[in-house]
């Protein structure tokens, strides 16, 4: 979705219709999930709507305030993203959620949601278009993977349920997204160059055990809102998919809340109604229409109740009918809710920038005497903030500092701090003369004078080569941007590979720093001898230069990690753009390191690489798993699936050692191979713990294993299987640098 959904809020008065049967109120709870904490949501809901005229039911699900003989209901106003609020002003632009994830920290993405929402609650907003775990990041190639978890299922359904639960925790409605398979953006919709949406061809296996993942995350959460994408699936339109959103997402998930359409992704009345949709638009569901359909019996009553009540479920779970959330207020009034949200930013923004390489300890920094700055992205844009970065907005670069994304993903920002201007305050403090050409493509024959002509100064050639030449140390600053509306057309960009080789070639201590909206390949310069550092992230919101400096100059040690794998070549990724109506996604689950590992290709850097300033060690490995499991789960049918799903039936533990003299935090990673009977990847993310640890100090780690994190999905029982066999553990520093290992064996029990 794009732009904001603004509900209607005129009240609604003397409609027609009859007034419903409380008896035709009970579909949600027919297919028997338990709603546990949502059942005091679901009897408010199902009060309301029964004393509604068909009408004002048409009225809630097309989105206009309700006034009923006993309740009023005052229509919601959705809106744009895990990013902070869109078109607003006198709100946070906060880091994209592919940055929160490479903090690989549980309490950092948990307290960014939270302060989101808290924006999102004040300024009267009940909808959060989020969290987006979708775009997966099926292909590098995507336009928006910039804006979602990342590609590994574990790791984006943690974060995508940490977001969901805060959003709820501040009172406001967790709307997840693309639901479902929306992984590009060539030929989404019906106005791209086949005349129709693309349609997402997936198995079973590959549906339940990578793409879905998250959204049971989320369910389990309190997510009360799903928007379904503007893509087919297997065939048929998103928002038109019983066995999507009816079976898949209301019963297996036990999803209780609205299903609302992507930007024109619904295109019919019944199809959209009885395909699961529950909230859409006037111009297809008018009062008339629908009352066609239940005299027709094309539209059942259960099922259009079903929808009514579903708009209300999350309302009444959040508590939004207690009257206490502000006014909604026109976009430009000063309305603070802020706070002191700029330092959460700053500090995620350092937690979320991984050190991929420190040759000879280049970082951190220590009052160099002489700095040379260089690109675009080290310094303001020409005009800004909240340029036009917008739909087709896709780069591939950006000419200024690059802190929020396009489309869907643009924050709204109050300021930017910028490398340069970080930088200049910390030059001023440390005596550091600075040099800068913030450009990537600069090159002049023109001469100037820096001070007076008595100086060694006069008639330098600002250039990369004379200013390299000068510097004590180069920080050479990249970016790449991409978002809605079009999909990337490049993984490196020659004219930034060529200015760092001529910074490089002319200066023995090159640091380069990265942001960027998924992998960017390295490959023409990363083993240039003098190009000593790596720093690399996602984008990073209005603290952004701030957060790059702490990590620069060691006021922040790093500790982020990569969710996505770094490749040596393009072709070493598995899954390209689709330019046909037909996308078929034949590589399963085989996405990012699951295929490397498949097939023994050796990246740059693998998924879950980061370096720190502080060296830890690995040991003491425990495993504590029972000697019998039953094969399927046993528990009752519940909002986010079985109940003992999410039971922990097993544990690892690690000691881990700072054999350094300098505190820090490290990320061990747990990863499992399964058993062959299971048809799993070589080995997969199932735990990580992020823990700061004092220098000379150690911490106990320990992973809990639930019977989710050990199942596989089989296609003919149509259930979470756990397979009988032996179980190889892994812990270690990224899926690649594997420290320790041992194994457990599981019997499974009818």
């Amino acid at each position: 979705m794009r732009v904001a959904l603004i509900a209607g809020v005129a009240s609604l008065l003397g409609f027609a219709g009859a007034t419903s049967s409380s008896s035709t109120l009970g579909i949600l709870k027919a297919n028997g999930v338990e709603l546990g904490e949502w059942e005091a949501a679901y009897e408010k809901a199902s009060a309301f709507v029964a004393n509604l005229t068909t009408a004002q039911k048409v009225a809630l699900i097309t989105g206009s305030s309700v006034e009923s003989t006993k309740a009023n209901f005052t229509a919601f106003y959705f809106l744009d993203g895990d990013m902070g609020l869109q078109d607003f002003y006198y709100v946070s632009a906060f880091s994209l959620s592919s940055a929160l994830a490479m903090t690989w920290d549980r309490d950092a993405i948990y307290s960014q949601a939270k302060a989101v929402g808290s924006e999102f609650y004040n300024k009267g907003i009940q909808v959060v278009a989020g969290p987006t775990s979708q775009p997966l990041g099926r292909t590098v190639w995507g336009g928006r993977n910039v804006e979602g978890f990342g590609p590994d299922p574990y790791l984006n359904g943690l974060a995508t349920g940490l977001t969901t639960k805060a959003y709820v925790d501040a009172g406001v409605i967790a709307g997840g997204k693309h639901f479902i398979f929306n992984e590009q953006e060539t030929n989404r919709s019906a106005s791209d160059a086949t005349g129709a949406p693309y349609s997402s061809n997936v198995d079973d296996k590959a549906t339940h055990e990578t793409y879905l993942w998250p959204f049971y995350d989320a369910v389990k959460n309190g997510l009360g809102a799903v928007m379904c994408a503007m893509n087919k699936v297997n065939g048929t339109l998103a928002c038109e998919n019983s066995d999507l959103l009816m079976k898949t997402l209301k019963t297996e998930l036990g999803f209780p809340g609205l299903v609302w359409p992507d930007f024109n992704a619904q295109s019919s009345a019944s199809a959209s109604a009885l395909g699961g949709e529950d909230y859409g638009s006037s111009t297809y569901w008018s009062t008339s229409t629908i009352q066609k359909l239940l005299s027709n019996g094309t539209l059942s009553e259960a099922r259009f109740n079903d929808m009514a009540i579903r708009n209300l479920m999350a309302y009444y779970y959040v508590h939004l009918d207690n009257g206490l959330q502000p006014t909604t207020r026109p976009t430009d009034t000063y309305v603070e809710v802020r706070v002191n949200h700029s330092k959460l930013i700053r500090e995620n923004g350092a937690k979320s920038m991984a050190l991929l390489k420190n040759k000879n300890g280049a970082l951190p920094l220590k009052s160099p005497h002489v700095m040379g700055i260089f690109g675009a992205h080290a310094g303001s844009v020409m005009g800004g903030p909240n340029g036009a970065i917008d739909v087709e907005g896709s780069g591939p670069t950006y000419q200024g500092h690059l802190v929020t994304g396009s489309g869907s993903g643009r924050g709204s920002i109050p300021y930017v701090i910028t490398p340069l201007h970080a930088l200049t305050d910390r030059a001023s403090q440390d005596g550091t003369m600075l040099r800068w050409i913030l450009n990537d493509t600069y090159t002049s024959t023109e001469s100037s004078s820096l001070v007076d002509s008595s100086t060694i100064y006069t008639n330098i050639e600002p250039s990369y080569a004379n200013f390299a030449t000068e510097s004590s140390v180069c920080l050479v600053f990249l970016n790449a941007l991409a978002g809605e509306g079009a999909d990337r057309t490049e993984l490196y960009n020659s004219d930034q590979d060529s200015m760092v080789n001529q910074v490089a070639d002319n200066c023995n201590n090159t640091i380069v720093i990265i942001n960027t909206v998924g992998p960017r390949l390295m490959e023409q310069w990363i083993d240039h001898d003098n190009v000593t550092a790596v720093l690399y992230g996602s984008l990073l919101g209005q603290e952004s230069g701030n957060s790059i400096v702490d990590i620069l100059y060691g006021d922040v040690n790093p500790s982020a990690r990569l969710i996505h794998t770094i490749a040596k070549n393009e072709s070493d990724y598995n899954v390209g753009i689709c330019y046909t109506a037909q996308c078929n996604f034949t590589e399963g689950v085989y996405l990012d390191y699951r295929y490397f590992d498949k097939h023994d290709i050796t990246p740059r850097y693998p998924f879950g690489h980061g370096l720190s300033y502080t060296t830890f060690d690995y040991s003491d490995l425990h495993v504590t798993a029972p000697s019998s499991i039953s094969k399927a789960p046993q528990g009752k049918k519940s909002v986010g699936g079985p109940s003992d799903l999410w039971d922990n039936v097993a544990s690892v533990s690690v000691l881990i050692t700072n054999n350094s003299t300098l505190a820090g935090a490290e990320v061990p990673q747990l990863y499992i191979e399964f058993p062959e009977a299971a048809d799993q990847p070589v080995r997969q993310l199932r735990g990580f713990e992020r823990v700061e640890i004092d220098a000379g100090g150690h911490s106990y780690v320990t992973f809990d294993l639930r019977r989710r994190d050990l199942s596989y999905w089989d296609v003919v029982t149509q259930e979470w299987l756990v397979a009988s066999g032996s179980y190889n553990v892994y812990v270690g520093a990224s899926s690649r640098d594997l420290r320790l290992n041992g194994t457990f064996s599981l019997t499974v029990t009818a």
